[in-house]
């Protein structure tokens, strides 16, 4: 067994990633269909993320819209005008595609970092010949992020991986320290191999054993991280350099706050009270209809608010309920059986 590397909580420092100072290292992940400008609206306020992230992008996508004069991608909702610091994750696998949008990234929306995807296991994106389909190329990796770091410079260039497309094929080492001689300011390593999407516990030791052989490559660790003492533990057993909290806060978007505080050393706020709780739903609700009207805005909330009910009773007839709902009266129904005694003004 790998021995741990230890960080003491106390001694944990900000994360650099290239000019960039992250402070906390707390990263929030990018999740297409989930972080869009509405959700980072609400983590930004409650503090404690040192990075946000938009939702993933597609690089040939981009190209063809702007192209096309139909304007920005979707998942750009409100970048231009958000506070900083901001990062954008695209995917793609053609070195040229890539760094043109990532040169429009940095220069005309002027993002904090630009993060290649080649962790994405979803099948539209593997057999695409990107995304997790990657790993299994190191070479080419490589090419991609010299020709995007090129691109986007002074503006730093990130990836992120997984441990390899299956476990009898991890090759994240091997990867890694491609992603370090190309010039990537940072990596980002979820736990898992491909083949594995999100089943079964991320496997630490090997992320730590990454940071170990990844020279002064600074090492972002992902995967299962749902709460603030499994955040501390990151740091203090496995020597990484930050962490990127994901679908744990999709429901919870204080968690950011709450692993800050337990960095610090600080007493670690509680849970907010289901007033508050009810209220950032309604909130949500209310931006993502306010953006794309109620007929389209009720569906998309659909997974989001299912997020919000996690370990609550009545979660399964609430998921329910809102997995069918179509109005904004119907969402507000459902909301009331999730939250029945959490009574709180909605303007």
């Amino acid at each position: 067994m790998l021995a741990q590397a230890t960080q003491p909580a106390s001694k944990v420092r900000p994360l650099r990633i290239g000019p960039l100072r992250v402070d906390p290292p707390i990263l929030q992940a990018p999740m297409a269909g989930f972080t869009n400008l509405a959700f980072r609206r609400i983590v930004r306020d409650y503090g404690g993320a040192g990075l946000l992230a938009t939702e993933m992008i597609s690089a040939e996508g981009f190209v063809r819209r702007v192209g096309g004069l139909k304007g920005a991608p979707e998942r750009l909702w409100g970048v231009q005008d958000e506070p900083r610091p901001l990062a954008v994750q695209m995917w793609d696998n053609d070195p040229e595609t890539l760094a043109e949008v990532g040169r429009t990234l940095a220069f005309e929306y002027r993002v904090s970092v630009v993060d290649l995807n080649f962790g994405c296991p979803v099948r539209k994106i593997t057999e695409a010949h990107s995304g997790s389909y990657l790993l299994g190329e190191p070479a080419r990796m490589r090419s991609i992020i010299e020709r995007v770091v090129k691109a986007c410079a002074p503006v730093p260039v990130t990836a992120k991986i997984r441990l390899g497309c299956t476990r009898k094929a991890v090759t994240a080492v091997e990867v890694a320290r491609a992603v370090e001689d190309a010039g990537a300011a940072a990596l980002t390593v979820h736990g898992r191999v491909a083949e594995e999407f999100f089943k079964g516990t991320a496997d630490w030791e090997t992320i730590a054993e990454i940071k170990v052989r990844a020279g002064k490559l600074p090492i972002v660790g992902n995967g299962d991280l749902d709460s603030p003492e499994k955040v501390v533990a990151a740091f203090e057993r496995y020597g990484v350099d930050g962490v990127m909290i994901a679908r744990a806060a999709l429901g919870r978007p204080w968690l950011f706050r709450q692993a800050a505080a337990a960095l610090k050393g600080e007493e670690i706020p509680p849970e907010p009270p289901p007033a508050e709780q009810r209220a950032v739903l309604l909130r949500h609700h209310r931006e993502i209809v306010e953006r794309f009207g109620e007929e389209r805005g009720v569906v998309l909330m659909r997974r989001y608010a299912a997020n919000y009910a996690h370990g609550r009773p009545g979660a399964c007839a609430f998921r329910r309920a809102v997995s069918i709902a179509r109005t904004n009266t119907e969402f507000l129904a459902a909301v009331e059986m999730i939250f029945p005694d959490a009574h709180v003004r909605h303007d």
